[in-house]
Order: C-alpha cells, then sequence, then structure tokens
C-alpha cells in the first residue's frame, strides 16, 4: 500500500480488503457530519463492496427525526450506500483528490425496518455497470442495507465522476453547486 492509495495496486482481483476510517478519509471527500460508514470489510477491485455504519444516538439528525422515537431518514441510508459505492469506484481513480463522485439517481428505493441508534447497517453494493469515456466516468450500483441478517433498505444508484473544480463558487460572490 502506498500513502495515496489505501488499497494495493498489485492485487486486480483483490478479495477482501480492511479499511478503516483513516483509509476512508483518504478515499472520500464526506465529512462529519455526513461521512456514513466507518469501516470496510470487504473489497473486490470494480465490483464489490462490505461497510458498516455504526448508527448512534449523537447523530444530528436524529435531534429532529423523530423526537421520542430516533429512526435514521431512508435518504441517509441512501446515501450510506452510495458512499459505500463510491469508495470502491475512487479506489480505481488515480487523480481522485482533484474529483467528486456525485448521485445522479437513485432507483428502486425500499425501506423495510426503521434504523435506531445502536444499530450497525452493513451496506452490500456490487457494481453494475461502469463507463469511462473521455472526460466522463459513470455507474449504476445495486445496494442492500441490512441490521444483523435482515434488510432494511436498498436503491439502485447511479453517479458520475466529476471535476471538483465545477463545484467551487466564483470569486464573484457566484453560487455554489
Amino acid at each position: 500500500m502506498n500513502e495515496s492509495s489505501p488499497v494495493p495496486e498489485s492485487s486486480p482481483g483483490l478479495t477482501k480488503t480492511v479499511l478503516d476510517i483513516h483509509d476512508i478519509l483518504k478515499i472520500l471527500p464526506h465529512r462529519y457530519p455526513f461521512l456514513l460508514i466507518d469501516r470496510v470489510l470487504e473489497l473486490k477491485r470494480k465490483e464489490r463492496i462490505v461497510a458498516i455504519k455504526n448508527v448512534t444516538i449523537n447523530e444530528p439528525f436524529f435531534v429532529g427525526h423523530f423526537p421520542g422515537l430516533p429512526i435514521m431518514p431512508g435518504v441517509l441510508i441512501v446515501e450510506a450506500i452510495a458512499q459505500a459505492g463510491g469508495a470502491l469506484l475512487l479506489t480505481e481513480v488515480e487523480d481522485r483528490n482533484d474529483k467528486v463522485m456525485v448521485f445522479t439517481g437513485i432507483e428502486r428505493a425500499k425501506f423495510r425496518r426503521p434504523v435506531s441508534p445502536g444499530d450497525q447497517l452493513r451496506l452490500e453494493v456490487e457494481v453494475k455497470g461502469w463507463r469511462t469515456v473521455p472526460g466522463m466516468t459513470a455507474a449504476k450500483m445495486q445496494g442492500y442495507a441490512y441490521v444483523g441478517e435482515r434488510r432494511v433498505a436498498e436503491a439502485a444508484v447511479s453517479c458520475q465522476l466529476i471535476d471538483s473544480s465545477r463545484g467551487r463558487g466564483t470569486d464573484d460572490g457566484g453560487s455554489r453547486v
């Protein structure tokens, strides 16, 4: 492993890799309170990732969702699926510090059971399609979220890799994306 790439380059068929939070922070641009994966348990390059999110009562969204009945918002579970998929795909991008993986679609999202403080989400994401053409990389992934052996949510997500400078505001006070 080198400093910039937590996934060994010399292992094209890697079947099992554990990434801790320090490795994840080198891959994803997300930070508190929006980083929604804590550890990667398994990573098979360009194919599949298994990550976890430890859900605690300290999550800021529990203040209002819902007082007296804390439930993790479904949209954040889908975001956690997307972040796990983004971590998988960004390990393949050499200049990832200059790129951001953005959502371009969510399909067939289903929420089966509530996720509460104390739960550990296991996020399993498989790449269904990956296309790179000059100037653009896009992917489709199928993700599942589990608490223990129970599936709590699922969604197909699509994303695109963009230059991180595209979202920055202008010097004249222009808007941000």
